[in-house]
């Protein structure tokens, strides 16, 4: 039984504080993007580039284009302007000197952790109260939620058939 003071949990309601929760986490990203004038895409760039150095695992610009759904040429120019100033690094790759690989540079590293840090303590003081057991309901729920928007928009961004070209 849901006490007085939690929150409605019907779908419409999953789906309003998912989208408020967007809105206030792409707010505070644009605090650090004006801090560092980074347009949003930049941002968008950044992070894709920081998880895979975190991960170990080197993007190329053209996968990096490929993410982003931009032109190389649209990913040139952001990744021209990350470079100057200082976040990320243009590496060759090491057995085949033809690739170029992008990494995080520690400086964007260090800038990152120091700006959201603040965010960090706050989410965890948050979620203190919050069992082992609810906590992962809630990790299910985000990855599903996550898997879902990411399937949906995989699908959206697939080229319509025209008329034409449907299947009888």
């Amino acid at each position: 039984m849901r006490s007085a003071n939690e929150p409605e949990a019907d779908d419409a309601t999953l789906v309003r504080l998912l989208r408020r929760f967007t809105v206030e986490s792409d707010q505070f990203t644009r605090l650090f993007g004006d801090a560092h004038g980074l347009h949003r895409t930049d941002m968008n760039a950044l992070v894709i580039v920081m998880e895979a150095t975190r991960r170990g695992e080197p993007i190329t610009p053209t996968e990096l284009a490929r993410a982003l759904h931009l032109s190389g040429s649209a990913t040139t120019t952001v990744l021209d302007r990350l470079v100057a100033a200082g976040h990320v690094r243009r590496d060759r790759d090491q057995t085949d000197r033809r690739r170029i690989e992008l990494a995080t540079s520690p400086t964007a590293m260090k800038a990152g952790e120091r700006f959201f840090r603040p965010l960090g303590v706050e989410l965890s003081r948050a979620w203190r109260d919050f069992s082992d057991d609810e906590r992962a309901v809630i990790a299910r729920f985000l990855t599903a939620s996550i898997d879902a928007t990411a399937q949906t928009r995989a699908r959206l961004s697939q080229p319509r058939a025209t008329a034409g070209d449907e299947a009888p």
